[in-house]
């Protein structure tokens, strides 16, 4: 275990007990009575009631569904807006990170949310001045959010998740405790565990070129491998728990390069269903691999070869039956008929372009099949 401060791609505070600096963060950022964004469940725990009791010049913004939607980011504004606040505290897992990053953009905009979507040039329609600063403090070690310039919402018009842009959501500063994880159940543990993951592989597998993203998914998958069966069978292992918020974290860093199938499938079924991110992008996720077999071979190997195992693909099926994710799609409640929408929505989804095999309806369709009903 380490306490460190690392600057790349922003200021991050990493180590055990840092949750104590917070107010030092808020203050180096300007922020005098910031809100905080985080979700209901995170919200009614000891650590953030401890948290405002502290700090009574906090406000306090919960409205965040697991999948967030377009709704939460505007109903944070409002309460951003209605209590005078400066700046923004995001505190949480993947939704509440990228509600707070969503609020913090849109305090100071005039247009809907909607035209700042990672489209062309949609970024350069951004009042830059009228942007919030950010502290982001996250607390699963999946998403890697923190280190992230968009937020990931759903428009409940289409069912459709977009990607809110611009280079300057990505936060002032990191607070990564790796205690404030430590109360995380198992299966939570899982399967943003296994998020963290799915961004490591899919940056690791991506045709862009950009070797330095290469060598972080490949750390990433290390540390996940030495890290969440430990992580999941003791959630008081302070090491195992440095070890997955470091490779979160170096997973969205990895992912500039570029992610996959697993999230161009998991986007429109999380979107549909409103399932976990995490838990979908497991279930998927060898199927994938699959998928992508014929174009990656060289990358599978070389990828086994670092880990020091046999098979990437038995790795994953071996792990996953170890940390307890489902099987199939069908296992999470997702309705066959509906298998031919969410294949029109993944080959729309901005994360089918960097897949190493051009997706289409029908190759999209074929792999939930196999997800669906466990067709390797």
């Amino acid at each position: 275990m380490h306490s460190v401060n690392w600057n790349y791609p922003t200021l991050i505070r990493f180590g055990c007990g840092r949750l104590s600096e917070l107010d030092e963060c808020c203050q180096s950022l300007g922020m005098k009575n910031p809100l905080l964004v985080t979700d209901p469940g995170l919200a009614a725990l000891p650590m953030v009631q401890y948290l405002l009791k502290e700090h009574p010049h906090f406000g306090l913004f919960q409205d965040v569904r697991p999948n967030p939607v377009g709704a939460n980011v505007s109903a944070g504004v409002e309460a951003y807006r209605a209590g005078g606040y400066d700046g923004v505290v995001a505190m949480g897992g993947g939704s509440a990170l990228d509600v707070g990053k969503a609020v913090a953009l849109m305090v100071g905009q005039d247009r809907p949310l909607w035209d700042f979507e990672d489209v062309g040039d949609n970024f350069k329609r951004v009042n830059e001045a009228g942007m919030a600063p950010v502290v982001a403090v996250p607390t699963t070690s999946g998403t890697g959010s923190e280190v992230g310039r968009c937020s990931v919402i759903t428009d409940e018009s289409s069912h459709t998740k977009r990607i809110i842009f611009h280079p300057k959501m990505l936060p002032g500063i990191v607070l990564a405790d790796p205690d404030t994880t430590l109360g995380l159940p198992a299966k939570i543990t899982a399967a943003v565990g296994m998020d963290a993951l799915s961004h490591n592989l899919e940056a690791w597998f991506s045709p862009f070129h950009h070797p330095m993203a290469d060598g972080i998914a490949l750390e990433g998958c290390a540390l996940i491998k030495r890290s969440l069966i430990k992580a999941c069978e003791n959630g008081q292992d302070r090491s195992a728990r440095s070890d997955m918020m470091a490779a979160s974290t170096m997973g969205a860093v990895a992912f500039q390069k570029g992610l996959g199938a697993m999230h161009s499938l998991a986007h429109p079924i999380g979107a549909l269903f409103d399932t976990h991110h995490g838990l979908t992008n497991a279930v998927v996720m060898p199927y994938v691999l699959v998928f992508n077999s014929p174009a990656i071979h060289d990358r599978l190997d070389r990828l086994a070869r670092y880990l020091g195992i046999p098979s990437v693909l038995e790795w994953v099926l071996d792990l996953r039956q170890a940390i307890g994710i489902p099987q199939t799609l069908a296992e999470l409640g997702i309705a066959h008929e509906r298998l031919a929408e969410i294949a029109e929505k993944a080959v729309s989804d901005p994360t089918a372009a960097t897949n190493p095999i051009p997706l289409t309806v029908e190759n999209c369709r074929q792999m939930l099949e196999n997800a669906w009903s466990g067709r390797l």
